[in-house]
């Protein structure tokens, strides 16, 4: 059994508004068992696609090595753009050593509100996927429940939007299609998606991510 513990603390900018909420990266990751063209922070992994859409969304131009300029061209972006990233999960254990959300169990998470209330400056929180078992979402919802707090749907439309309320703050919840080739099939399937696709052949999986996460990542 591999116990599977998130690498990497919050990363949180001063005046943060919105705050990135995933899973845990690659086992390699927690493992210390980086490649070529991973990044040593969250997000890192080479096969992962949320740094190469925020690439293209702000032209960041951003290095993909182990190095320290790599990493210190990401945390320059969050903190420009006042964007923290908080996952959910702190740690889980895994019969298989892979990355797949439905392999985890015993999830131990991270206590994403008392974040939220310390932060009075967060107003939105960026999923990088939905309320399917593992995910992100499904993981906050349960969360929730222990603050005695709930969602309240505002659209159903992917990107699936909710809000909540801390301490008479609200806070809204954008659930954004994952950031990963294994969601490709999903968005292949989406009416959105073909219709955009077929008045652009040439529209690929990653330029249909980029034109939903522009919407929310962008002021």
């Amino acid at each position: 059994m591999f116990h599977h513990k998130h690498p990497y603390g919050p990363f949180i900018p001063d005046g943060a508004r919105k705050l990135i909420v995933g899973t845990l990266p690659p086992p390699r990751f927690t493992q210390g068992l980086l490649r070529e063209g991973d990044v040593d922070f969250c997000y890192g992994s080479r096969d992962g696609q949320l740094w190469p859409i925020l690439d293209r969304i702000f032209h960041l131009n951003l290095d993909y090595a182990l190095t320290e300029e790599a990493i210190h061209q990401r945390k320059n972006f969050l903190e420009k753009h006042h964007i923290g990233i908080c996952d959910i999960v702190e740690s889980a254990w895994r019969n298989k050593i892979d990355a797949s959300d439905l392999g985890m169990h015993s999830v131990q998470i991270r206590n994403v509100i008392e974040y939220i209330r310390d932060i009075p400056t967060v107003e939105m929180l960026l999923f990088t996927g939905g309320n399917s078992k593992n995910g992100p979402e499904y993981f906050f919802r349960r969360h929730l429940k222990d603050h005695a707090l709930r969602l309240e749907m505002v659209s159903k439309e992917v990107p699936r939007i909710h809000r909540f309320e801390v301490e008479g703050r609200q806070i809204t919840t954008v659930s954004l299609l994952a950031p990963s080739g294994s969601a490709n099939r999903a968005v292949g399937s989406l009416p959105l998606y073909k219709t955009l696709k077929k008045e652009n052949p040439k529209m690929t999986t990653i330029d249909f991510r980029v034109f939903q996460y522009e919407r929310f990542f962008k002021d």
